[in-house]
């Protein structure tokens, strides 16, 4: 009888082993699809520079940290997103602000003594709440280079998408959050590109 319940002990065991080790992971990206039907005839801005992402040091994790509750948070081993979280935000902050400003990315090219304009992102918060919202604080800033003077602008933003339940709709809505932080920093860049003095967006 012992000899019989220890092999169902070591059975389970291996049952539960085996579940574990063939749990599917799931990868996702900010980069969100390109939206071909958002084109416009805005004339485009200088090329632009986005300097590296800085992100909390609590949410730099390849696997998805989310809020459980008031105080709890929890890091979700079969959630995980497919490059370094501060990669994934340059990345998706660069394809929004080139639809945005109708320009490119020229980070690590040569300078070829065009004006540039140069974007810092520094991600103060990055907050995600499976089934209620995703958010971002973040300070940035935009220094247009040309001639002896440049022009520049620090700003800050606080950005909140509500989301549906599941971890897609979770990822899809720090999407959002991203467009709507590049729209904000793009309208400061075509201000500063056109001569103009840009004020900071409200909240």
């Amino acid at each position: 009888m012992i000899r019989t319940g220890r092999h169902l002990w070591i059975a389970a065991a291996g049952l539960l082993l085996a579940a574990c080790a063939s749990a599917p992971l799931h990868y996702y990206t900010l980069v969100a699809p390109a939206d071909e039907s958002a084109e416009t005839a805005t004339p485009p801005s200088p090329s632009f520079e986005l300097l590296p992402v800085g992100v909390p040091a609590q949410v730099d994790q390849p696997q998805l940290v989310v809020r459980e509750g008031g105080q709890g948070v929890a890091l979700l081993g079969s959630e995980r997103w497919i490059a370094p979280l501060g990669d994934e935000v340059r990345s998706a902050l660069s394809a929004d602000l080139a639809r945005e400003l109708h320009s490119a990315d020229v980070s690590g090219l040569p300078g070829n003594g065009k004006p540039l304009l140069r974007i810092k992102l520094d991600v103060r918060r990055f907050d995600s709440a499976p089934g209620s919202y995703a958010s971002i604080e973040s300070a940035w800033s935009v220094r247009l280079l040309h001639g002896t003077q440049p022009a520049a602008l620090a700003c800050s933003s606080r950005i909140s998408e509500a989301v549906g339940p599941g971890y897609p709709a979770l990822v899809q809505g720090h999407q959002r959050a991203i467009a709507r932080l590049a729209a904000q920093i793009a309208t400061a860049a075509r201000a500063l590109g056109g001569g103009q003095s840009p004020a900071c967006p409200p909240g």
